[in-house]
């Protein structure tokens, strides 16, 4: 299959995401000769490990966006001559008509369930969130049940896709096992807790700012504020002063911080998408050794609980949060054997390396039929 070219599109997400680039990309480019992807920074074109990046110009703003992205995005992807076309954004569901007409294969990768997102938005009106998800629902359910393939973030996308087009997969955003470090060395940690990711008001940032408050555990925290002004809310809060603030970090500085937490926090909100999604960062503490404190969903209690790498807490109530932290931070025979177990897990289940094996044969079955 090396004379088969592929082609992703996302006009949303930055050129080295995570999940598109280095994993999917990545992978892709073992298998097959030319890999393409095409984003909207403004940053140009370039080759980086033998992917071939082309940019269509970052849009001036929301309305530009809207009219012209995609059109702009469609005419450079048809540039590539591609014979599979990967799509990363709902938007992007406008173009793949022309696609099909192409006589191309095309693919939608779910990142998220966003007719559940909506249902959560502030900036959405509140009485128009269930009007605005239902009309984004039958737009990607129309769309996605006339392409060759899907492929969705988690089982629950999968789930919900597969009704419309049995042509679904889901390809879990789990680790790679190389770039997440097991940290062994106990005794070098200190009485640090993590959290690592997108900080929002629904990731539990003042439930855990409340749990540390008069305490002498730290946080260290890595990440971007969204939206911005939060971070002016959190510095007033009296629990920053346990704050170590890292601000965004690349995957050596990830690394760095994961080495010396014994705790790593995703307590996150019960909204309808995060209580079926498979949060990258909690398998990361997994893979570093960390003892995880997570959110009493259903979901995640049964991983963790299958995996005995941590305890769920009510994320709702801040002061079982610091009960459960004061009460496992310091048993370090504990949080070494948790470690293991949870990195035990990662090498064994949650890694992108049967993901990727997972991906392959989906391309293979499609390009075949």
């Amino acid at each position: 299959m090396k004379n088969i070219k592929v082609c992703h599109i996302s006009t949303v997400h930055p050129r080295f995401d995570v999940r598109i680039f280095h994993k999917e990309c990545k992978s892709l480019s073992n298998i097959f000769d030319s890999i393409y992807l095409v984003v909207a920074d403004g940053l140009g074109d370039e080759e980086v490990d033998n992917i071939i990046i082309l940019d269509t110009c970052k849009p001036s703003g929301r309305k530009d966006r809207f009219l012209h992205a995609e059109k702009k995005a469609l005419t450079k992807a048809l540039s590539t001559n591609a014979d599979v076309f990967h799509l990363h954004d709902p938007e992007l569901l406008r173009i793949t008509s022309r696609l099909l007409k192409h006589k191309k294969i095309v693919i939608y990768d779910s990142h998220e369930d966003l007719p559940r997102q909506i249902l959560n938005k502030p900036y959405i009106p509140r009485a128009l969130r269930g009007i605005i998800s239902n009309i984004v629902e039958s737009f990607e359910n129309r769309k996605a049940q006339r392409l060759n393939g899907i492929v969705a973030a988690t089982p629950h996308i999968r789930d919900r896709f597969k009704k419309i087009n049995r042509s679904t997969i889901d390809i879990n955003n789990y680790p790679k096992i190389g770039d997440i470090k097991f940290h062994e060395t106990w005794s070098m940690r200190e009485k640090y807790i993590a959290y690592i990711g997108g900080i929002f008001k629904t990731r539990g940032i003042f439930e855990t700012l409340d749990a540390i408050n008069g305490t002498d555990i730290k946080l260290l925290l890595a990440g971007k504020f969204s939206p911005l002004e939060l971070e002016k809310e959190c510095r007033a809060h009296p629990g920053w002063e346990n704050v170590d603030y890292l601000g965004f970090l690349d995957r050596q500085g990830i690394n760095n911080v994961l080495s010396k937490a014994r705790l790593g926090m995703v307590i996150l909100e019960a909204t309808p998408s995060y209580l079926v999604s498979l949060p990258v960062k909690m398998f990361e503490y997994m893979a570093s050794g960390l003892q995880v404190i997570a959110s009493d969903f259903p979901l995640w209690n049964q991983i963790i609980s299958d995996s005995k790498c941590g305890i769920c807490v009510d994320q709702t109530n801040p002061n079982e949060i610091k009960s459960k932290i004061e009460g496992i931070i310091d048993d370090i025979s504990v949080l070494s054997k948790m470690g293991q177990n949870g990195r035990l897990s990662i090498e064994n289940t949650y890694n992108w390396e049967i993901e990727e094996t997972k991906l392959f044969d989906f391309y293979k079955s499609l390009i075949n039929n």
